[in-house]
């Protein structure tokens, strides 16, 4: 049966972040996740994309695969989110689209900032766990180290990635058009990583003058503070520095840390000077209620696409040349994935043919009284006939490969030749 390859998720364009932080997979809930997968029949191999803006999974599949067990496996599991409520936001891209779609991913022509670099990390981390869970193997091993490279090619051959673009780089320019300007305000920051590290330089760069990082892991925060002349602070006491900040910033992966109480106590006691909350993590680290508080103003991921936007059409045609290297990497490695299928195909022929060579020659050789040199023309001339008469369907079928063709094509040579048919 032939494999082929499928992406079932959703992300930023198909679903609002209440949704997708209720359906994000934590890293310790991975593990079991892709066993589960892996259950659902029809799937060899699995990869899961979790991140702020999208949860998807990769497969390689054999056969029709149920859409209804993805939805419960991929995405709902231990979620509480319903079937009606998850299924008009999930998408399905099977075939060259699957590949296409994960090649935009990878080159960050599918993100919510066009150009952002962390994407292509993250993917990377979260193939190495499914690799390293055994979920993955000669297809899915080859499609996303051909995605690395694809890209690669794309940041290095156009001007994606020229200017600084990332979740951060949007935040801090959201953050200097609420304030017209940074200096001297005060941030605070929840959280670390890759993004809340970033995010921090930028809002040094942006002037803000003094900058308090807070992180469930102080060493962590200690080692920013002392690099970028900050303050740091454990995340536990955080409240008690909520009415320094002018601008609090959630990059922490430990869901929601700020209620809207806090907030409303925060704004009294700055005497009502405003407040901006800007929100990067998913699950959410902000109360959407702190919206309701009189001088707060919270911003999450979706609000920030539409600053991004505002940005896209400068990148626009970077982001065409990609598409166009993305589509020239597609039809590569679609062609090395059609062969997967006419190799074996044209192997089993051949070895079929033969054993037909092999049998007959020996059955009619006993019966006759040749010396050795006789025999092994008789041998040659049976080998060469045999040679002729695969070279036209051998030539057929690889030149079929990768086109409509094929899938006729083989599946015609199967049952003409008897190949896998265990009366043949």
């Amino acid at each position: 049966m032939a494999r082929g390859l499928l992406v079932y998720g959703i992300n930023h364009h198909s679903a609002p972040v209440e949704l997708r932080e209720r359906l994000s997979v934590p890293e310790e809930a991975l593990a079991q996740r892709l066993g589960e997968l892996l259950e659902v029949p029809g799937v060899e191999e699995a990869v899961l994309l979790s991140t702020c803006n999208r949860v998807e999974m990769i497969a390689c599949c054999v056969g029709d695969v149920s859409r209804g067990e993805l939805l419960h496996k991929a995405l709902l599991a231990d979620s509480g989110v319903t079937p009606e409520l998850a299924e008009p936001h999930a998408y399905q891209h099977t075939g060259r689209e699957a590949v296409r779609h994960l090649f935009r991913v990878a080159s960050s022509l599918d993100s919510l900032v066009v150009g952002e670099p962390q994407i292509l990390g993250q993917m990377k981390d979260q193939y190495l766990l499914s690799h390293g869970h055994s979920s993955t193997g000669v297809v899915l091993n080859r499609l996303f180290h051909k995605s690395f490279s694809v890209a690669k090619r794309v940041r290095s051959e156009t001007g994606i990635a020229s200017k600084s673009v990332s979740l951060a780089s949007v935040a801090v320019d959201l953050a200097g058009k609420i304030f017209e300007s940074l200096e001297g305000r005060t941030a605070l920051l929840l959280g670390l990583g890759e993004i809340g590290e970033v995010t921090a330089r930028q809002l040094l760069s942006a002037g803000v003058e003094r900058l308090l990082v807070a992180n469930r892991t102080l060493e962590t925060a200690l080692e920013l503070a002392r690099e970028l002349d900050g303050t740091a602070l454990p995340l536990e006491r955080m409240a008690g520095y909520l009415p320094l900040a002018d601008l609090v910033i959630g990059c922490s992966g430990g869901g929601q840390l700020v209620m809207a109480a806090e907030v409303s106590a925060a704004v009294k006691e700055r005497r009502h000077r405003p407040m901006f909350f800007i929100d990067l993590a998913v699950p959410r680290n902000f109360d959407p209620a702190i919206n309701n508080v009189d001088g707060a103003y919270l911003y999450d991921l979706d609000d920030l696409a539409s600053v991004a936007n505002e940005n896209k059409s400068s990148r626009r045609r970077e982001a065409n040349e990609g598409e166009v290297m993305v589509e020239q990497e597609v039809d590569s490695f679609w062609q090395w994935f059609e062969g997967l299928e006419l190799v074996p195909t044209i192997v089993e022929l051949r070895e079929s043919v033969e054993l037909i060579r092999t049998t007959e020659l020996m059955r009619t050789l006993d019966k006759m009284s040749l010396d050795e040199e006789s025999r092994e023309r008789v041998d040659q001339m049976t080998r060469s006939m045999m040679n002729k008469l695969l070279h036209s369907p051998t030539s057929v079928l690889k030149e079929a490969g990768g086109s409509n063709e094929e899938t006729g094509l083989l599946s015609a040579t199967r049952r003409l030749f008897g190949l896998g048919d265990p009366e043949k």
